[in-house]
């Protein structure tokens, strides 16, 4: 399971000017844990050895709302689901789980997928989670970018 690379840039150094998308990172540890976010050492305090690209995993929906009064620069409705990730019958670790909104329609209407507790999903790269304009920090100061869960047909 172990992908000893951050991220997966396959042009890196060859001079093409396409970006490889970003990882969903997940760190991997010499006990055989595994957590999201990443961390230094696992909770029992193993040594980080690796990353799991988390966009290579189904998971499923544990729980979700609906926040109808959102942060400026966030959509509203924001849909947010808590998603548990399946990492195979060989993984015996510990649940790795990710809260994240639920991707939008693709048919321009703005709504996003309708989920429900135990649908499987999917993470899929969003380039701006908010709008970076909105707020109070500089737009330069923060990642807007992320991951969205989208329901697996």
């Amino acid at each position: 399971m172990s992908d000893n690379d951050a991220t997966d840039d396959a042009n890196a150094g060859d001079g093409s000017e396409e970006t490889a998308e970003p990882t969903f990172e997940a760190a991997e540890y010499a006990d055989g844990t595994v957590t999201y976010p990443p961390h230094t050492v696992s909770p029992n305090g193993a040594e980080r050895v690796g990353t799991v690209d988390l966009r290579e995993y189904e998971g499923h929906v544990l729980t979700w709302t609906t926040s109808t009064a959102t942060p400026p620069g966030v959509r509203e409705p924001n849909t947010l689901a808590i998603v548990e990730f399946e990492l195979g019958d060989e993984y015996d670790g510990p649940a790795v789980r990710a809260l994240g909104q639920i991707a939008g329609r693709e048919d321009d209407s703005g709504e996003t997928f309708d989920v429900d507790i135990g649908d499987r999903v999917e993470p899929v790269y969003a380039g701006e989670l908010r709008e970076p304009g909105a707020g109070i920090r500089e737009p330069e100061s923060q990642a807007w970018d992320g991951f969205r869960f989208r329901p697996v047909e």
